[in-house]
């Protein structure tokens, strides 16, 4: 059952929607069919990731709210699908809706867990710095530059202060992104090229779909006429060019990653 979600997930990162929907929708009905309220609502945030990445974020804000009523869940699993709604709601620029999802988000303080989100952990995981990185975005989303370079500074810091090993790219390359992106838009080119040093050096095979969404989406902010001139603008465009064209995610869906909306 986790294996067909986790094949969704992967399926997802590497930019195979129509794989990662097949895997995910196993998944819910596995869970449904034994009564696993956890995996469930798990399957319910892939679906409403794939949504929104999809051009669908109406349908994502109804799939977030929807794995949000299945029993048995704890806070890291409300979390996460607060988060993925906050999300959505960015991709509708709907600030009141997706401000209401964050601040749920903070608010979660019940101790609920369950086992799927909090004791197998790994990819079904979603600790603070996630929650911080996906808040971010959604800041983004909405050009609230200030939040969102507060949000994933905090995302940053957060993995920062655990070991080196215990710092995933899933959660530390976008907020990398998401500062950088936060900093362009107060057209602050150096700044950026700085955040996103860390990024660069993320090896190709783990340049996934999400990572790849962000980094096109910083590239769209150098083409602002304040920025696309100068030298320094071109020269990370370039790089960031480079670093996307060898995303599996990229070769392997054949679409370019400029197509992708940021």
């Amino acid at each position: 059952m986790s294996f067909a979600a986790l094949l969704g997930a992967v399926s997802f990162d590497l930019g195979a929607l129509t794989a990662a929907v097949s895997f995910t929708r196993s998944c819910a009905q596995y869970g449904k069919t034994i009564g696993h309220g956890p995996l469930q609502a798990y399957a319910h945030g892939v679906l409403a990731f794939v949504a929104f990445w999809d051009g669908r974020p109406s349908e994502a804000v109804r799939l977030a709210r929807a794995g949000q009523q299945f029993g048995g869940l704890g806070d890291t699993a409300l979390c996460r699908l607060l988060a993925i709604e906050a999300r959505a709601h960015g991709h509708l620029r709907d600030e009141k809706q997706a401000e209401s999802a964050i601040r749920r988000t903070l608010e979660l303080d019940s101790g609920a867990r369950d086992e799927l989100h909090d004791d197998v952990g790994g990819e079904f995981a979603f600790d603070a710095a996630r929650a911080a990185m996906s808040n971010a975005t959604t800041r983004l989303l909405l050009r609230d530059g200030e939040g969102a370079e507060a949000c994933a500074s905090n995302a940053l810091t957060l993995l920062h202060s655990k070991p080196e090993h215990e710092r995933p790219i899933m959660v530390s390359g976008p907020a990398s992104i998401d500062l950088a992106r936060a900093r362009l838009m107060r057209n602050e080119i150096d700044g950026a090229a700085e955040a996103l040093v860390p990024v660069f050096e993320v090896p190709p095979a783990w340049r996934g779909a999400g990572l790849l969404e962000r980094v096109v989406a910083a590239r769209k902010e150098l083409t602002w006429p304040e920025l696309r001139g100068a030298r320094a603008a071109l020269d990370l465009a370039g790089r960031i060019e480079d670093f996307t064209a060898l995303s599996p995610a990229r070769m392997l869906s054949g679409a370019s990653p400029l197509a992708i909306e940021g």
